[in-house]
């Protein structure tokens, strides 16, 4: 036998730390995940592309409309089209512009600020929502992960008691029917097997979609992951951080502020617009040369709202019914985020307690029991049955253990996104 020389062994060392490292550096935790979907995610970018172009309009609609220059031939006699034959006839260049009365483009600037304010929220509600949704997925690709696991670890030890049973019944010491147990309680394993593979398969593409990413692309979720969970602050003190932080409350208080605007503005069409001009008439000299004086114009113009009952007024009715169910709205949103609120906090509670009696007491106990029957069985004093029933009885609890931690982070997830801040903990 050769044996490596010191040179060779610390290059196989090296090659395996590469190795090693380059598949830990491809496994998508949590926090990567979230990193990607910020970054990348497709309908994240739309709506801050959106609340970009909406930070543009409040200028626009505050700013005076576009001066009018005009050109004009006046008084040109058809007969000659010469500009010295009549007194009258005039070469006219003018500017006009349009002034909205008092107070509109002010309203309506502010009517725009409020609602871009409203867009900014938006973005900032998306982001919770995409990362509420990358938390779950996440979660849900982890639990299946776990209990594909779980399946397996099943599956080699029913293999091991399908020997056993075989075994003792070629000696005579067992019964066919013992392996016929096994065997079939293998086989519904196995069909467990296929329904998560094909779970996997469906949450993997959903966590791709998240993460702009082909839905086919291959993902490695780590097989640890923290699993103590944290003290959640009262539910009162969430209620308060709800309506201090939430996006989606903020938006909906920025566009009752944009219908207030708006029927303030419709109130102020009560009053006229008015356009004001200026034009210069130039005059050539007549045809026998005497000199004639250019024309100075100027125009004041305005709209008379006369229609104001089926027009004006019915605007003003308009935007209150406008403002009052915006009014409507927030409330109704905020009934909806203290009921989710309590739903998030409820289960989150209840899984949590689950995921403590799982771990320091069901499953050890389960564990101990499949132990002890194991080996009663070897000696004739326990049952096949009683065997396989507490082992799958133990798969069920460990399944169960890690579904509560997953519907636990998810609760989480959930609660963080309806509260609008990630530190709700003690």
């Amino acid at each position: 036998m050769i044996l490596p020389n010191k040179t060779t062994a610390f290059f196989i060392l090296l090659v395996l730390s590469s190795i090693v490292n380059a598949e830990q550096a491809h496994l998508l935790t949590l926090q990567s995940a979230l990193d990607i979907a910020v970054q990348d995610n497709p309908s994240l970018a739309q709506i801050q592309a959106r609340s970009e172009a909406m930070a543009t309009i409040p200028s626009q609609v505050g700013s005076l409309p576009d001066p009018v220059i005009s050109f004009n031939a006046l008084n040109l006699p058809v007969n000659s089209f010469d500009t010295r034959q009549e007194n009258m006839t005039q070469m006219q260049g003018g500017i006009s512009q349009a002034i909205p009365f008092f107070g509109k483009l002010a309203l309506r600037e502010q009517a725009a600020t409020y609602q871009a304010e409203a867009a900014t929220y938006d973005v900032t509600e998306a982001r919770f929502r995409l990362l509420r949704d990358v938390k779950k997925t996440w979660w849900a690709h982890f639990y299946l992960d776990r209990a594909l696991e779980i399946i397996i670890a099943n599956q080699n030890l029913l293999r091991q008691f399908v020997k056993i049973a075989q075994t003792k019944y070629e000696v005579g010491e067992g019964l066919q029917q013992d392996v016929l147990l096994a065997q079939l309680e293998l086989s519904k394993l196995l069909d467990t097997e296929i329904r998560l593979t094909g779970a996997i398969y469906k949450v993997k593409a959903q966590l791709n979609a998240l993460l702009d990413q082909a839905a086919n692309q291959a993902l490695q979720i780590p097989k640890k992951t923290q699993e103590d969970l944290p003290t959640l602050q009262a539910e009162s003190l969430l209620f308060e951080q709800a309506e201090s932080y939430r996006a989606l409350l903020a938006s909906r208080r920025e566009s009752i502020h944009a219908a207030q605007s708006r029927l303030d503005l419709a109130k102020k069409d009560y009053f006229p617009d008015f356009k004001v001009g200026a034009f210069y008439g130039g005059r050539n000299d007549t045809l026998a040369g005497q000199e004639r004086a250019d024309f100075l114009s100027l125009k004041l113009s305005m709209n008379i709202p006369i229609f104001a009952a089926t027009k004006q007024q019915k605007a003003v009715t308009q935007r209150s019914r406008e403002l009052m169910q915006q009014r409507y709205a927030l409330q109704d949103q905020w009934n909806n985020v203290r009921a989710e609120i309590s739903t998030a906090y409820s289960e989150f509670h209840q899984t949590k307690n689950q995921v403590v009696l799982f771990k320091s007491g069901i499953i050890p106990q389960a564990r101990q029991t499949v132990a002890s029957m194991l080996a009663g069985y070897q000696v004739n004093k326990v049952d096949f049955l009683n065997l396989v029933r507490s082992q799958i009885t133990l798969y069920n609890y460990e399944t169960q253990y890690w579904k509560a931690l997953t519907q636990a982070n998810q609760a989480l997830a959930q609660l963080t996104a309806v509260v609008g801040k990630e530190e709700i903990y003690e």
